[in-house]
Order: C-alpha cells, then structure tokens, then sequence
C-alpha cells in the first residue's frame, strides 16, 4: 500500500509531476525536487494521444486539459511542395474512447502543478539533487534525457547522433482543429494549433553537422526558411511569423537496460527517450506513471518494481523503434521512390480509409488505467 508512505521524485516535468500526483492519489506523501528555480516550459506544443488522456483523465484532469487545449479532428500527411494530400488518418469519431488533444506544453505543466500541490505533494524548487544522496526509501527519477538516476542505475551510456536536427517555434494563427506532416526528400515539417490563438512548428532536417541536444539553443529563423524554402506557399506563411527559433539536435538513446534497483526507479524520458516522430514522448510518461503508482500500491517495493518494468519495458522499446522507422518513411530522398510509397498511401487511404489508423491500435488503444484480474490489457476498438 502507498498510504503514509514517504517517496521522493526527482524532476518536475510531466513525467514527475504525473507520477507525483499518481502516488498522492494513493495516500503516499510524496516530495518532489526539481533544479530549475521555477517550473518553467519553453514555448512549445505537445500532442496527448488517447492513451495519454486515459491517464489525465482517470488523474481528474481530462476536462481541464480540454479546456487548455484543442481537439484534433485530424491529421493528414501532405507533399512537401504541392501541398496534396497524401493520406488522412480521421479523428472524430473518437474509435478509442478518449481524444486526440494538442495543447501548449506550458498549460500541461500547470496543470500538473496545481493538482498536486491540491494533492499535498511537497515540490521543491532550485535543488539540484544528487541521486544517492537523496533520503527515502524509493527515489523515481525523472529526471530526463541526462538522469543521473539513470546513470546511477545504468552507468555512463553514450547516445549517438542521428545526423538529424529539429527547430521549433510557436507562431500566431487561426485555430485550425486538424495537424498537418508536410513530408520532403531528407525534412519534413509538423505543425498544429494549439486552442489559444498560436500554431506550433516544428522542422526537422537530416543533417551531418552535429549539434548539440539541448532543447533552449536559439538559431537564426532565416536558417529555418532556407531549409524550407522549397516547400508550398502555406508552409513558408508560417514561417514568415517566426521571430524567435530553437535548434536541437536528435540523438538516439537506448531503452534503460535497468529500470529500478529496488529502491530508485526510472519513469519518462529518464527510461525510454524516443525519437519525436510518434508524438509520444509525454504519452510513454503519463503510462509510466500510473501503472508505477499502481504497483507500488498492491505489492512490496521490491515486487512492485520489477513488476513496473516487466509491463513498461516491451511497450517502451516497441513505440521507440516506430518513431525511429517513421524517420525513415518521412524523408525519402529518391524523387521514384517518393513518388510510389506517396502514391500506394493515397490509394490505399482511398479504398481503406480507415485501414492506416487501425494498425495503430496497439499503440492508441491500449489504456493503462483499464484493468482486469489486476493485469493491464488492450482495451477493445469499436470499428
């Protein structure tokens, strides 16, 4: 049982806050340390898939995060220079239960905030904390892509350097309720409204030249249009809105081979980074927190932990190597074989409209918060 139990979470982002919030609601009194003097996000989107919201929703969260935010009616997949449509995967039909919802990352993050401070949750901020010097008896790190849990649990590990970069931005723009993949010979462009007046953007471009991780380094926004320079009229409209652009690079991170220790434990990005091609970042997290809030309620730390990373690992390490393959399908070079993979999409969209969103059913179908007999399971998809 968590009730009175003493947890210490290291990270306030959403996978630290979620988790916070996860275990407070189970009677745990729990602190989080966060190093940044301020719980911060810089300006950018998120997309929070049905799986996602089933974990905000079953935390009270689901209308205020509507509130916050758009719901997405669509994504469609476009040819970087015409602009044609390629493929359209419909949303508005809601065939898993839950909702697409796109919202500025920083409205998430204040959400979260408020809950568990509602919750009873001690945050701390402006302490950098050094994991095995942190006092408890479990310590969750969430502490992201450069956790020193992590390397506390797994050793020093070296990412590597996909030869890919990605800027994003935050422009003003009508509230268009659809998400748009503009897809290129070696860069594609996302972009999305997100429900307060602003559109965000983010480019990605294959890349020798390495540059470093870190999400806040700002660039020139003329480096941004001369990447795009080629594609169509409306992709270059909102890019002429850009006045302030950051540049990261993207590099690979392998799932942790360690996920707990039987006293830390890993959630989020600090677990399993993923590439930004799946849009499931955040989503992986919020799973993460739940099912770990969920074990650690019904079984003895040491059982609880390894039950978390048998139901998380598999899960984590299959959606990490979608959002890998997808960087591959996105940039085809050869102008033959771009032509024939886009145009098998098209018909195939045509003839089976709902056929591409289906086999993502694993992925958006599968609600942590459902349980039978005390095991998680995929929940079934209404056609």
């Amino acid at each position: 049982m968590l009730t009175g139990r003493k947890i210490t979470v290291i990270g306030a982002g959403i996978a630290g806050l979620a988790v916070a919030l996860a275990m407070a609601r189970r009677g745990a009194k729990v602190r989080v340390l966060e190093r940044a003097p301020n719980i911060a996000e810089a300006g950018a989107g998120i997309q929070i898939s049905p799986n996602g919201f089933a974990v905000l929703a079953a935390l009270g969260l689901g209308s205020e995060l509507l509130s916050a935010g758009l719901e997405s009616q669509a994504v469609e997949l476009k040819d970087y220079r015409s602009g044609r449509r390629i493929l359209r995967f419909d949303l508005t039909k809601r065939q898993y239960g839950n909702p697409f919802v796109l919202v500025h990352r920083a409205h998430l993050i204040e959400l979260l905030e408020r809950a568990v401070h509602g919750a009873g949750v001690d945050l701390t901020l402006g302490v950098s904390a050094d994991p095995a010097g942190v006092d408890g008896s479990l310590v969750v790190g969430a502490d992201g892509i450069r956790s020193a849990t992590r390397r506390h649990l797994n050793g020093l590990e070296e990412p590597f350097y996909t030869g890919q970069v990605a800027w994003r931005a935050v422009v003003a723009d009508r509230a268009d309720p659809e998400s748009h993949v503009w897809m290129g010979p070696g860069r594609h462009l996302v972009t999305y409204a997100l429900g307060s007046g602003l559109r965000n953007i983010v480019a990605v471009e294959e890349r020798a030249q390495w540059v470093g991780e870190d999400w806040n380094q700002t660039d020139d926004p003329a480096n941004l249009h001369a990447s795009f320079a080629g594609f169509a009229p409306e992709v270059r409209y909102w890019l002429d809105g850009v006045e302030d652009v950051r540049l990261w690079g993207l590099f690979r991170h392998d799932v942790a081979s360690r996920w707990h220790d039987g006293r830390f434990a890993l959630v989020g990005d600090a677990a399993h980074p993923t590439l930004p091609f799946l849009a499931q970042g955040a989503n992986l997290a919020l799973e993460d927190a739940w099912v770990l809030a969920i074990c650690l309620d019904r079984l003895p730390q040491q059982e609880a932990l390894a039950e978390y990373q048998e139901r998380r690992g598999g899960r984590a390490a299959r959606v990490v190597a979608a959002a890998t393959a997808n960087a591959r399908n996105f940039h085809l070079r050869n102008p033959l074989v771009r032509g024939v993979a886009h145009g098998i999409l098209r018909i195939g969209g045509e003839l089976m409209p709902k056929a591409a969103l289906n086999r993502l059913d694993w992925l958006y179908g599968f609600d942590v918060t459902c349980e039978r007999h005390g095991a998680l399971h995929q929940v079934s998809v209404s056609r």
